[in-house]
């Protein structure tokens, strides 16, 4: 995994959630871009979670990233009837 890669699913329009899959076996979500951030060096990365659970990663450490549907606001509505 390259910081590019990485860079790449952050600037992507609309923006994806993501998973970042690590070497040891846990799995990372990234609800949204605001959630995560880079170290000047780019090897160390922060991801927050929206229950204020932070992570710091290797960027090393990441094995895949799973991208997930984009999140366009349609469809999460409950239509009413009548």
């Amino acid at each position: 995994m390259t910081i590019e890669q990485l860079r790449a699913a952050y600037e992507a329009k609309p923006f994806r959630p993501f998973v970042m899959h690590l070497a040891d076996g846990r799995s990372i979500p990234v609800e949204h871009r605001e959630f995560i951030m880079t170290v000047p060096s780019g090897r160390t990365i922060i991801v927050a979670q929206p229950d204020d659970t932070v992570n710091i990663i290797d960027l090393l450490l990441v094995t895949d990233l799973e991208l997930k549907p984009a999140r366009n606001g349609r469809g999460s509505r409950s239509r009413r009837k009548g």
